[in-house]
């Protein structure tokens, strides 16, 4: 590995390999006590405070464009790490941001952005506590580049981490997945629908909330860079099992799927921004599909698989016509700079 490409940042194994390869060494002290720390690889991490665990994540976000259907570079900024707490376990409390601006662009825009900000911060009942500002010169950031850490509070040692998932595990996806991939992709290359295709871009800390009540949820995870594909992968590598999905019980909308296959993409490859991939207790799936389903974020919720011991490390799908293929792990994102 000479330079960076595009693949290192897109999520999927390009990306990992580069984190094990150059960060991980480089840090001595990776996790404090007992908490969730860097080589663990999880959406967020931990501090451990008495009965309490700090939750943190932090991301930077580069979408382009930065408005799109249904979202913009604010929203995603917030409810991006925002989700990354709240599939923790824990509770987002509150954000901080750190916003790149490029000299000449618009305050007009800038002000829509912060707006954005403020009213998904708003509905995720997060506040926000502090932040940064920088210019760059004209040319050197495309546009905006907008950092967000989010904060939140978990019981100690509650924590859903990727590696507890058992044999016999129930997989559910909290709706259709691909929304945002497509979205993002219709933009650019100009694709229109007849119906409107949005983005799925929204905070899902109520929505967990909700599914952590309903039944013993075993881990959860956001289908963000590299979609279903990634997140299966990473969760069966680390957890030790096999995890078996059937394509027919996959939620995908129709003119998603249409328009994967127009452009050459596989729609279990596409980015999620308002989804989340949960393994529950065989006994408790029901109940936490059907807590799901009452929440207007999450009616289509739908399960999808089960895990299994045998073949660990492998995500296994039963096609529409009956046969087995494996899903492997994403090089990296099909459309970049989708977040």
């Amino acid at each position: 590995m000479e330079s960076i490409q595009l693949s290192h940042g897109a999520g999927g194994e390009a990306m990992w390999e580069l984190i094990k390869v150059l960060i991980l060494p480089a840090f001595k002290l990776k996790r404090i006590e007992d908490g969730v720390g860097l080589e663990d690889l999880d959406d967020a991490s931990t501090i451990p405070l008495g009965d309490l665990e700090v939750v943190i994540s932090i991301d930077s976000h580069t979408v382009e464009p930065l408005f799109f259907p249904g979202g913009d570079i604010g929203r995603l900024a917030v409810a991006g790490s925002v989700n990354d707490v709240a599939v923790m376990g824990a509770k987002p409390l509150a954000i901080v941001d750190a916003l790149v601006v490029e000299e000449g662009f618009p305050v007009k825009d800038l002000e829509r952005i912060i707006d954005s900000m403020s009213r998904t911060a708003e509905e995720a009942g997060v506040a926000l506590l502090g932040g940064d500002f920088k210019v760059m010169p004209r040319g050197k950031v495309d546009g905006v580049v907008v950092t967000t850490a989010a904060i939140g509070v978990a019981p100690r040692g509650r924590t859903l981490k990727d590696n507890r998932l058992q044999a016999g595990d129930v997989i559910i996806v909290s709706g259709p997945i691909g929304d945002h991939g497509i979205a993002i992709a219709s933009v650019r290359e100009g694709i229109s629908f007849e119906t409107p295709l949005t983005s799925d871009v929204m905070p899902i800390a109520d929505l967990m909330e909700e599914a952590l009540k309903a039944g013993r949820v075993r881990t959860a995870k956001d289908p963000t860079r590299g979609g279903l594909a990634a997140t299966l992968n990473e969760l069966a590598s680390k957890a030790g099992v096999s995890i078996w999905i059937r394509e027919e019980d996959i939620p995908i909308r129709p003119e998603v799927r249409a328009a994967a296959e127009m452009l050459g993409l596989d729609p279990l490859e596409l980015s999620c921004e308002g989804r989340v991939v949960l393994a529950v207790d065989k006994e408790d799936a029901d109940r936490v599909l059907q807590a799901l389903r009452r929440h207007p974020k999450g009616r289509e919720a739908s399960i999808i698989g089960e895990v299994k011991a045998e073949r660990p490390g492998y995500v296994v799908m039963e096609t529409l016509v009956g046969g087995l293929r494996v899903v492997n792990m994403p090089i990296g994102e099909p459309t970049p700079r989708v977040c």
